[in-house]
């Protein structure tokens, strides 16, 4: 079993990275999903979620239904990532566990950090955690 520490990671890389490893068989824990970084300016990317969460809203009631907390967040890109309706992707999202902060029972685990999705790449300074927009779709976490 792998624990990883998203924090200060780069959202995307992290979840192609872990798609690539849950796919090969790896189980994978990711502690700190709240800390994730996603790249790009404050405004687009919160009014690009926002749009994404409000989608259909007014014809319809019922779906699809997009996640406010970081951790499910998290977890529906890297699901966006896996042929998650195939047997094989459907086991290796079994094989994933995202944590918001780090649980008592990893607590004495060995963290790894993924030096591919280190925010150290990103050129400048325009990014958000998963934290803050959550926070703006009004998860409470």
């Amino acid at each position: 079993m792998t624990v990883i520490d998203a924090n200060g990671l780069i959202m995307g890389r992290l979840a192609s990275i872990v798609a690539k490893r849950l796919l090969a068989g790896e189980t994978i824990d990711i502690v700190n999903a709240e800390n994730t970084v996603v790249s790009g300016s404050k405004t687009t990317t919160l009014m690009e979620y926002e749009t994404i969460r409000n989608m259909g809203r007014r014809e319809k009631t019922s779906g699809p239904y997009f996640p406010r907390r970081p951790d499910r967040i998290l977890k529906r890109t890297v699901r966006g990532m896996l042929p998650y309706k195939r047997a094989r992707g459907k086991d290796a999202m079994n094989r994933l566990k995202i944590h918001v902060g780090v649980p008592a029972e990893l607590k004495d685990a060995e963290l790894t950090k993924i030096a591919g999705a280190d925010m150290n790449r990103l050129s400048s300074n325009k990014y958000l955690t998963l934290a803050d927009i959550s926070k703006k779709l009004g998860a409470k976490f």
